[in-house]
């Protein structure tokens, strides 16, 4: 069943352009990113947890196995909250230009919803990597602004708190969900 499709193919709302440097070192790096445009978050999903943890979780907490690829198998764990902003980390370095507004970008993509802890969908899984221009209102804020500055070959984790997802929920996804994706750069311009 093909609904993460349905998903990034929904225009973003007021997503404010952001830049994110990319990684292609050779060192795994974290970014975490805000917008002053953020949605207004709604209330909690009826049956969410409303006790905290103490602590956000951050791109270290997530446990992801696979290389640049592979289907990943991704583990959010249950010892910490979910992040408020958009958290970016490249697990696997890529190589080249970073994509910018403009950029069309061929990408594979997991997604774990964070609530349940389960793979709501997969691109990996149908063998058809996914296509958008980036900066054009395709895909969620949280993939707008998580693939700036992301080189071709990079495996790239984005936890997206639900102002820059779905917030009030909709195409699958509950309300005030957080989104845990990897996503594989397959293709990016490199001009």
């Amino acid at each position: 069943m093909q609904i993460f499709g349905r998903i990034i193919a929904v225009a973003a709302v007021g997503a404010a352009a952001f830049g994110l440097s990319g990684c292609g070192s050779g060192q795994a790096s974290e970014t975490t990113a805000t917008t002053s445009a953020a949605a207004p978050m709604s209330a909690p999903a009826q049956g969410a947890p409303t006790a905290s943890n103490g602590r956000e979780c951050t791109a270290d907490d997530i446990g992801v196995t696979g290389g640049f690829g592979e289907v990943p198998e991704i583990t959010v764990p249950d010892d910490c909250d979910p992040p408020k902003q958009l958290v970016v980390k490249d697990l696997v370095p890529g190589s080249g230009p970073g994509a910018a507004a403009g950029d069309q970008l061929t990408m594979n993509y997991a997604l774990v919803t964070w609530s349940d802890k389960q793979k709501l969908d997969s691109s990996f899984d149908r063998g058809e990597p996914f296509e958008l221009t980036l900066g054009s209102g395709m895909v969620i804020p949280g993939w707008e602004q998580g693939l700036e500055g992301v080189q071709q070959g990079a495996r790239r984790l984005l936890i997206i708190p639900p102002d820059l997802g779905y917030g009030a929920g909709g195409n699958g996804v509950a309300p005030n969900e957080t989104l845990v994706f990897v996503t594989d750069a397959v293709a990016v311009p490199q001009d």
